[in-house]
Formats: structure tokens, sequence, C-alpha cells
């Protein structure tokens, strides 16, 4: 599976797919969704992880803006390995 980049600017696309489902799109990409089960909005991100359950529409699109937010945010820590982990092994010679 590959992620795309998308720049954090771009806001969510909003479609109502159903009576009881939103759809949220970014640039294109399917984002995630927001369910009515008759009580409360069921929110799931792109992976179909559970991000919870809200009593409003609005606060459930809400709460799957945020998770995108976090999920763009840079990493911490650098992606490359240190110097001495990066070294091709050699063969030791006879």
């Amino acid at each position: 599976m590959s992620m795309t980049t998308i720049p954090p600017s771009d806001p969510l696309s909003w479609k109502q797919a159903d009576v009881d489902v939103h759809v949220a799109t970014r640039d294109g990409e399917f984002a995630g969704f927001v369910e009515f089960d008759g009580t409360v909005h069921l929110v799931r991100d792109q992976r179909g992880a559970d991000l919870g359950s809200f009593v409003t529409l609005d606060d459930a699109r809400i709460a799957l803006e945020d998770a995108q937010e976090e999920r763009r945010r840079p990493l911490p820590f650098p992606l490359t390995l240190p110097r001495a982990l990066r070294r091709r092994p050699r063969r030791v010679r006879a």
C-alpha cells in the first residue's frame, strides 16, 4: 500500500453518500467517513480505524479532521540509520 502525501492546506471535502453516511476526501483521495447508527455518529479513518462516536455530525467531522492533522505531522526523529549501520558488509578474504 502506498501513502499519498497531501499538503496540510487542502481541506476535507464532504459528500453525503447515503441518508446516514458522510464520506470525506482530500484532493480526490478517500480520507474517512462518518456513519449515523441511529443514536451516535461513528467515525472511521481512511484505513477503517475507529476514531470514536459523537453526538453531533459536526463533532464527528471535526474528529476526523483532527486525526488527519495528527497523521501529517513530521516525525520527531530522522528515518535514516546511523552511519555505522549503513555500511555494507565486507567479505573476509582467506
